[in-house]
């Protein structure tokens, strides 16, 4: 089972129900691979057509840099970090065996800095 972000489900039934109309339309020529992403007949996407939608979603966000897919995952985990979720839960959320690889994905960003700093102060100076 893969969690995912409640406001997804919805939208990822709708792809669904698009992805049918496309198995429908493409009779016989379609390829069930049993892909949640892919072409109109069922086949994988080509990772080249897939990179250069990447990179069209990141201008049309008016992202600076220059990302890579993976780097997605990336940030992912810092922003489960910087809500306060518990790193073995993010380790079960990417899927990952050890601990160590997640502490990898994981970056301090200056909003968790700024909030360890915070409640440092709380329990140094606070009543």
């Amino acid at each position: 089972m893969v969690p995912l972000p409640p406001p997804l489900i919805p939208l990822l039934k709708l792809h669904r129900e698009a992805q049918e109309a496309e198995r429908a339309a493409a009779g016989e020529r379609w390829q069930d691979w049993d892909l949640v992403w892919c072409e109109r007949d069922g086949s994988p996407i080509d990772s080249r057509q897939d990179w250069e939608e990447w990179k069209e979603l990141l201008r049309l966000a008016e992202v600076e840099k220059d990302a890579r897919v993976h780097d997605a995952r990336h940030t992912a985990a810092t922003l489960l970090l910087e809500q306060g979720i518990d790193m073995r839960v993010v380790q079960v959320i990417l899927g990952h065996s050890q601990l160590t690889t997640t502490k990898r994905y994981t970056h301090v960003t200056e909003n968790l800095a700024g909030d360890a700093m915070a409640r440092m102060g709380r329990a140094l100076w606070d009543d």
